[in-house]
């Protein structure tokens, strides 16, 4: 077998939040890493530019064509492209369903050896959630075509420049009271960023590892309400804490999409009515060798940097 400097990996979605980590850690991995994106121009700062074995490139998921170009000859693929507000024909089916099925059908006609398809906790085909739903018929579809997939579903992610914690956080500081979703009862189990990366790359690494699904919370499992205390006891906040009913969330969400940016989807309302944490049983940061890193950890190392 070749060493692991010759191999490539192409990470799909490699500019994005959890994508440019992924392409550090295979890179600290010794692979060299093709960055396929629609917009190969964006999200370079994180990324290792000048570093021969990182190649941008770009392509698009739609496109049959350019996703084969982009996988060929190489020994791995990972497939990190996730959409949270659909816009025209940029649809949780288009891009969750129909675009993972072509790039994991795509990979197993390259001859791809390991290719892991980045879909979330929760995943569940029969939920009453458009998201939630698209994201279990896109691990279906992923593995109709790739049998030996490996799946990964990370909880809420967090890290630097995200857009969970660092919301919280702006949102803590600057409003007098801080509404909540519901009563702030649904349980979370955020989960570093990096840590999922360095996951990702070592199931890369590790060929015995077929067909196989993990799930990736942090250390700690937390209500809403406790997770938004933790955080502002970190930076020496007291907020008051409001509950709202998640209709009103619903109503607020419908008219936030009006807008180009919303701050606030329906998607997210309905994510935030439902559990977030990984199931006992599952197969996750154990099995290979890693000790996440905790909310109040990491939070501490973003305030020192700023």
């Amino acid at each position: 077998m070749a060493a692991a400097s010759d191999r490539i990996v192409t990470v799909f979605g490699g500019t994005g939040f959890l994508g440019r980590r992924i392409v550090r850690h295979l890179r600290l991995h010794g692979f060299g890493v093709r960055v396929a994106s629609r917009h190969p121009d964006r999200g370079h700062a994180p990324l290792p530019t000048d570093d021969p074995l990182v190649r941008l490139i770009k392509a698009d998921v739609h496109d049959e064509r350019s996703v084969a170009e982009a996988l060929a000859d190489a020994y791995g693929a990972v497939n990190a492209v996730s959409l949270y507000v659909e816009q025209g024909g940029e649809t949780f089916h288009s891009v969750h369903v129909e675009s993972a099925q072509r790039v994991a059908a795509q990979a197993l006609r390259a001859g791809v050896k390991r290719f892991v398809h980045v879909s979330g906790i929760g995943a569940n085909p029969r939920s009453r959630s458009r998201y939630i739903r698209k994201r279990g018929e896109g691990e279906l579809a992923v593995r109709a075509v790739f049998p030996d997939a490996v799946i990964v579903r990370p909880a809420v992610m967090f890290g630097e420049d995200d857009g969970f914690l660092s919301l919280v956080l702006k949102l803590l500081r600057q409003l007098p009271f801080y509404p909540m979703f519901g009563r702030g009862l649904t349980r979370l189990q955020p989960v570093y960023v990096e840590d999922v990366a360095e996951a990702i790359a070592r199931t890369t690494q590790q060929p015995e590892m077929r067909a196989m699904t993990f799930e990736f919370g942090g250390p700690r499992m937390y209500s809403y309400e406790e997770l938004l205390r933790a955080v502002a006891r970190e930076v020496g906040l007291r907020p008051t804490l409001v509950p709202m009913p998640f209709a009103a969330w619903d109503l607020l969400a419908w008219f936030s999409e009006m807008l180009p940016n919303p701050p606030v989807t329906r998607n997210q309302i309905e994510l935030m009515e439902v559990d977030n944490v990984s199931s006992p049983k599952a197969t996750g940061f154990k099995e290979l060798g890693i000790s996440p890193h905790s909310v109040e950890e990491i939070l501490q190392d973003i305030l020192r940097k700023h």
